[in-house]
């Protein structure tokens, strides 16, 4: 896999620090996480759970390259996608299923660049939020 995609609502700060703290700082692969929050408090989370990590986790920032080993995490209020030339795309396009930042969204994106070399996992979830990106 070079792709993992997490979308994580209600109660995904602890299950994403479980499962983040575990992974090493050479994983082979780049991490994104739609994690539903507001503005303010995905940096914060990011920024905690960097501290504790071996691998390094941030918040995502428009326009910057993907790189490998590294765990993004969208800002609150921003959809997060993947352009074709494997740069980071923030958005404020409309709410999908209700939410901004979408799972869906960012699913769909990562499916599209990385194909058969994705996974998408959902850990918990409000309404239909990432049913249809991890189809």
């Amino acid at each position: 896999m070079k792709a993992v995609a997490i979308g994580a609502s209600t109660g995904g700060p602890r299950a994403l620090e479980t499962i983040l703290l575990s992974l090493p700082g050479n994983l082979p692969a780049t991490v994104f996480v739609t994690q539903h929050m507001p503005p303010k408090f995905t940096h914060a989370l990011a920024e905690r759970l960097n501290k504790s990590s071996a691998i390094r986790i941030k918040e995502a920032e428009h326009g910057e390259p993907v790189q490998t080993g590294v765990v993004y995490l969208a800002p609150g209020n921003y959809h997060l996608e993947i352009a074709a030339d494997k740069k980071i795309r923030l958005t404020q396009d409309l709410p999908v299923e209700h939410v901004r930042p979408s799972v869906t969204v960012m699913m769909l994106s990562v499916a599209l660049v990385y194909g058969k070399e994705s996974v998408g996992v959902i850990l918990t979830g409000m309404g239909k939020d990432g049913a249809t990106g991890i189809a």
